[in-house]
């Protein structure tokens, strides 16, 4: 496998490269799936750790990452162009049964942020997009034209985790009376003033965030993901998630500690924990030294567990 054009221009930045591949404890004939190909830093090296009789599959929706992913699809790697809350019915097709390690970067790509017409940030003024997959058909434009005020209310709540998400919402609906919100910078320009100046770009990233989140449907991906991969996962093989939102991290982390995304901790007749997975030492977070060269890394937040029983 070759990624086009990274010894060039950084694409992405992998977010704690070596802590997550070695969170793996890559067996060389092993199994492994990384679902966030992305820039392929995290694939690039698992291969490198894999054997002749090893095998990776890559997942990813966006056209971008895919088109820099060259090369002849080998005996070690497979690029799967889907998004990776079908896991598990790929592994199917490719006759996968169980697998050693499963990968997840859950954060945006450097490159989303930085390519303006992809309508990620409101550092520039554009398209009001946020698709991952470009073939999708909702945009974040359509949501913040066609949402009840409940349903923005809800998600910048939810999602965004903001105080003055009914406000947002309000102003959001009066606004589009007059004319619809087509662009990052329209909608940047309406919700700033309704913001506290100390905290104005926070929580703009954070209402931005909100609708990437709806857009891309994150939440409902991730679960179908982490429960799919529980299940992949043969008795002391590895998963391993960065999260950088608490919402995503809450669900990874009662995966982890009880076995299901709700948290609920369930016991057999014997008063046995029945959690198929074991957290593997303590969460991570980037080193200071990390931080200061990829400042995006600074919520990001790795989690590793093994597989301890079968489904």
């Amino acid at each position: 496998m070759y990624f086009c054009g990274m010894e060039s221009h950084v694409y992405h930045i992998p977010v704690m490269l070596m802590p997550s591949v070695d969170g793996l404890n890559v067996n060389e004939s092993g199994v492994y799936v990384d679902v966030t190909l992305g820039g392929g830093g995290h694939s690039r090296e698992i291969l490198r750790r894999l054997g002749p009789n090893g095998h990776l599959y890559s997942f990813d929706q966006d056209a971008e990452a895919i088109s820099r992913a060259t090369g002849d699809q080998n005996e070690q790697w497979t690029l799967v162009r889907s998004n990776f809350r079908y896991l598990k019915n790929w592994m199917r097709y490719y006759g996968v049964e169980q697998v050693d390690g499963v990968l997840a970067d859950l954060g945006v790509s450097s490159h989303h942020f930085d390519e303006a017409e992809r309508g990620f940030s409101f550092r520039t003024d554009a398209p009001l997009d946020m698709r991952m997959n470009q073939q999708a058909g909702q945009t974040a434009a359509d949501v913040v034209n066609t949402y009840s005020t409940e349903q923005l209310t809800s998600l910048f709540r939810i999602y965004g985790e903001l105080r003055q998400a009914p406000r947002l919402a309000a102003a959001i609906v009066k606004a589009r009376q007059r004319q619809e919100i087509r662009t990052t910078g329209q909608l940047a320009e309406l919700l700033m003033p309704l913001m506290a100046p100390a905290a104005q770009k926070k929580d703009l990233a954070r209402a931005f965030q909100a609708l990437r989140m709806e857009v891309n449907h994150e939440m409902d991906a991730l679960r179908e993901m982490l429960q799919a991969a529980t299940e992949l996962l043969r008795p002391g093989g590895r998963l391993v998630v960065m999260s950088y939102h608490s919402l995503e991290d809450r669900m990874v982390k009662n995966l982890m500690r009880a076995g299901n995304i709700d948290g609920e901790v369930r016991q057999d007749i014997f008063g046995r924990t029945q959690a198929a997975l074991r957290p593997v030492g303590k969460p991570l977070v980037a080193s200071d030294e990390e931080l200061a060269q990829n400042p995006r890394s600074r919520s990001a937040k790795l989690r590793v567990a093994e597989k301890v029983i079968e489904n």
